[in-house]
C-alpha cells in the first residue's frame, strides 16, 4: 500500500516544476520544530543554495524523529529528516517501502537520558530504582534498550513514565521524574529556559556510553529519487551549503528561522545550534571525510547493536537502510 501510494504521487513532485522554469517545488519534511539545528535548511533556503540548484524548499515542522518516516515512505513528502535507526525498524516492518536514508547529518547522534543531580542521576547505572519520563515516539528513547543493555541496567528497576514532548522537561524541572530521554541540545536548554541549573543537569549521551548508532539523516522516498537523482544530488548539495554556513555563523543562521517567527530566542537557539554543532555535527569522521556519509564498519556495529534489544523480522541488510549514490563529492560535503 506504501509502495502504491508514493508512486501515485510521484508525478506531483517530479513534475512540480513545470510551468516555472526557474525552480521545483521540494516539500522537506523536518523531524521537530523550528529550532537551532533547523537553521542550516533555512540557511539554504536564504543564502540561495536551494535556488542555485533549481529547487524551491518548502520546510515543515515535525512531531519526533519518526515523523517524516511515513509521510517519505506514502509520498507526502519527497525528502525528510529523521532518526536513521527508527528507519532500519521501519523498514523491517514495512518490507519494500520506498524509503531510504541518503544523508547522515547527525554522525553522533544526540539521544541522551537527561537527569538531574540533585535526584541522584549522574551515571547510567543511577537510573535503577528511578522514574525516566519518556515520550513514546521520541528517537532516544527507541534506543534505550540497547543502552540499557550497553550499560547493565536492569530495565525492571526503572521506572518508566510515558510523557508527551511539551511536558517531558517541565516534569523534570519540577522533580516529577528523575531524568528524560531526548535529543541531548533540545533538553539540555529547555530545562535551562525553565530554570534548572546548568551545574544540576546531568546528559548522559548514548554515544559516550557503549552506543555505534547513527542519527538523523536526510531521506528520501526512492521512487522520487530514482525518477529525480539529479534534483536529489543538487538538493543534498545545497543541504551541505547550508551546514557549512550554519557552522560558520551560527547566530546568523538561526536569526534566519527567527524571521519566520519572531518570537524565537534567538540567543537560546544559537547555543542549542552550537551544542549540536560542536557535539553531533562536526566529529573526527566528518572533518576527514566531509558531512553526510557514514563508515561501513561502524554501521554495521549499529547493526548488531539494535538487534540485541530488537527482534528483526528479515536479516538485517545496510543497503536498504543508507546509499551513498546521491551524495556530491566530498569536496562539496566539508564543514570547515
Amino acid at each position: 500500500m506504501i509502495k502504491r501510494t508514493a508512486i501515485a504521487l510521484l508525478a506531483m513532485f517530479a513534475l512540480a516544476g513545470h510551468g516555472n522554469a526557474q525552480s521545483t517545488k521540494v516539500p522537506f519534511a523536518l523531524d521537530w520544530k523550528f529550532e537551532g539545528p533547523s537553521a542550516a535548511y533555512f540557511a539554504a533556503i536564504d543564502n540561495g543554495h536551494f535556488n542555485a540548484e533549481g529547487l524551491d524548499v518548502e520546510i515543515s515542522p515535525g512531531k519526533g524523529s519518526l515523523d517524516a518516516i511515513p509521510k517519505v515512505a506514502t509520498g507526502a513528502f519527497p525528502v525528510g529528516f529523521a532518526d536513521i535507526n527508527s528507519l532500519i525498524k521501519f523498514l523491517d516492518q514495512n518490507p519494500g517501502a520506498p524509503v531510504k536514508a541518503v544523508m547522515m547529518i547527525y554522525d553522533k547522534p544526540p539521544f541522551a537520558v537527561v537527569g538531574r543531580k540533585s535526584q541522584g542521576v549522574s551515571a547510567p547505572k543511577d537510573l535503577e530504582g528511578k522514574t525516566l519520563g519518556a515520550p513514546p515516539p521520541d528517537g532516544a528513547w527507541a534506543q534505550f534498550p540497547a543502552f540499557a543493555t550497553a550499560n547493565e541496567i536492569d530495565p525492571g528497576k526503572v521506572t518508566v513514565e510515558p510523557v508527551g514532548f511539551p511536558t517531558r522537561e517541565p516534569m523534570l524541572a519540577e522533580g516529577k521524574v528523575d531524568a528524560i530521554t531526548g535529543f541531548s541540545f533540545s533538553s539540555f536548554l529547555n530545562l535551562v529556559r525553565l530554570g534548572v541549573p546548568e551545574e544540576d543537569i546531568s546528559v548522559i549521551l548514548m554515544a559516550d556510553h557503549g552506543l555505534s548508532l547513527y542519527g538523523n539523516a536526510v531521506i528520501v522516498n526512492t521512487d522520487f529519487a530514482a525518477a529525480n537523482p539529479e534534483l536529489v544530488k543538487g538538493f543534498l548539495r545545497a543541504v551541505a551549503n547550508g551546514w557549512r554556513d550554519a557552522i560558520a555563523d551560527p547566530k546568523g543562521s538561526v536569526e534566519m528561522i527567527a524571521k519566520r517567527n519572531p518570537a524565537l530566542d534567538v540567543d537560546l537557539e544559537t547555543r542549542r545550534l552550537q551544542l549540536a554543532i560542536n557535539a553531533n555535527v562536526v566529529t573526527d569522521y566528518t572533518e576527514s571525510n566531509g558531512i553526510g556519509d557514514i563508515d561501513a564498519d561502524r554501521f554495521a556495529k549499529a547493526l548488531t547493536q539494535l538487534s540485541q534489544t530488537y527482534a528483526f523480522k528479515n536479516a538485517p541488510d545496510a543497503t536498504l537502510y543508507f546509499t551513498d549514490e546521491y551524495l556530491p563529492d566530498a569536496s562539496d560535503r566539508t564543514v570547515k
